[in-house]
């Protein structure tokens, strides 16, 4: 599948930053699932420093603001070639050994409503594609989808309590839970083209358990599948601080304003 994509964030401040800078994992790269057409960042208000793949192989572009800059635009358009692989990412690679991605994080510290979950998961006489996709209903049918109850700083456990949460909250829930359960396992962000709509105002999230065999399968657990022709993957990490699309830091500036503009669409 064709898919054309454009993602614009713009940052407005009552008083201009004497300082800022940015880390932006917003390019995608070739995967046995995804190839580059074509990719194109823009940045207004702010000056590209470098880019470096991090410890995870992500691509990163570093940015820092413009002196006296009261608005900064980040601008990436593209389109990729998608192909169906059944979720399947495959071999484990890049620096960080496997084992780390079966520690706990802040965001994915396994408690209470997490063991709950996973309660007679490890000894079902299920396959391990079964367990898991078996936990991914559990955990959607205990957290169902709903905007509002949780935010960007949510833990799992704090998204089990309120009882609702975003793709954000199902993917920390998942890892945590396939932690618990043996599995390495991966925060994913990226782009999903939905059937009823182009315009999006959040960029999407998934997980990624490591199955003996298979490698890295990816899990979506807010629609109940694996990830198929009409994802676009962009970054991983052990959970959502190392896989956001943008974080960073400013200094001596007021009120911020943000505005967030995604569309997917198939070409």
């Amino acid at each position: 599948m064709r898919l054309k994509l454009s993602h614009r964030t713009s940052y407005g401040f009552d008083t201009a930053p004497s300082y800022g800078l940015q880390q932006l994992r917003l390019t995608p790269q070739n995967t046995p699932a995804q190839s580059v057409q074509d990719w194109q960042m823009q940045v207004a208000g702010g000056t590209v420093e470098c880019s470096y793949l991090d410890h995870n192989q992500n691509l990163v572009t570093l940015i820092s603001f413009s002196p006296d800059a009261q608005a900064v635009e980040v601008t990436c358009t593209g389109e990729m070639e998608t192909n169906e692989v059944a979720g399947v990412h495959g071999a484990h690679r890049g620096l960080v050994p496997l084992w780390v991605f079966l520690q706990p994080s802040d965001l994915t510290r396994a408690g209470n409503g997490t063991r709950k979950l996973t309660a007679g998961l490890r000894d079902a006489k299920l396959s391990d594609i079964e367990r898991l996709h078996t936990l991914s209903a559990r955990i959607l049918e205990a957290v169902p989808y709903a905007i509002g109850p949780t935010h960007a700083g949510s833990s799992a456990e704090e998204a089990i309590e309120a009882g609702s949460g975003v793709c954000q909250d199902h993917a920390h829930i998942f890892i945590s839970a396939a932690r618990l359960l043996g599995y390495p396992a991966r925060y994913v962000s990226g782009y999903l083209m939905m059937e009823d709509r182009i315009h999006q105002d959040a960029s999407h999230a998934w997980a990624e358990a490591h199955i003996e065999g298979l490698g890295w399968v990816g899990f979506d657990v807010s629609n109940g599948i694996s990830p198929d022709t009409r994802y676009v993957r962009v970054a991983s990490g052990v959970d959502y601080r190392e896989a956001a699309p943008i974080i960073g830091l400013r200094y001596g500036a007021g009120d911020e304003r943000l505005s967030v503009d995604i569309q997917v669409q198939q070409q």
